[in-house]
């Protein structure tokens, strides 16, 4: 696996949709690693450069930390950790995937803009949970409560 697929596979994890973001990943060594593709056009001088979708994660050693940054203007950077030691994907997800896969997490997912609701314009507060009321009724937890 490369690191361009790993940060597929982060972006899938935290639900980003807007992809069209250059993303970085910073080795301990001093390696900067770019994707998608090799097209920054300006990267830090004095490092090794090099192209994510094509650098396999398989130079990482147990333990070893990377730095994984998507869109250089918003910079969502996360700090990544190898595990210290390998995991059984059947074990561990049910199935041996294609590519890599998040297995374990915690947290609220942030919206990739950070928008609160739906037309969230960054100055309106933030309507009352409606608590199921706008969706339909398909679950008995759904739709308009009676009122009692």
């Amino acid at each position: 696996m490369t690191f361009g697929q790993l940060a597929a596979a982060i972006d899938d994890a935290f639900g980003r949709w807007d992809l069209a973001h250059l993303h970085t990943v910073d080795l301990t060594d001093g390696t900067l690693l770019i994707g998608p593709g090799d097209t920054w056009d300006d990267p830090p001088q004095g490092r090794p450069v090099g192209p994510s979708d094509r650098t396999k994660l398989s130079r990482l050693a147990l333990g070893e930390q990377f730095a994984y940054t998507f869109d250089l203007g918003d910079d969502w950077t996360h700090l990544c950790t190898v595990g210290d030691q390998r995991i059984d994907p059947y074990e561990a997800l049910g199935q041996v995937p294609d590519r890599p896969a998040a297995y374990w997490g915690w947290g609220s997912l942030p919206d990739q803009y950070g928008r609160r609701f739906d037309e969230d314009d960054g100055e309106t507060p933030v309507p009352p949970d409606p608590r199921g009321s706008d969706l339909p009724a398909i679950r008995y937890d759904w739709g308009p409560r009676p009122r009692g």
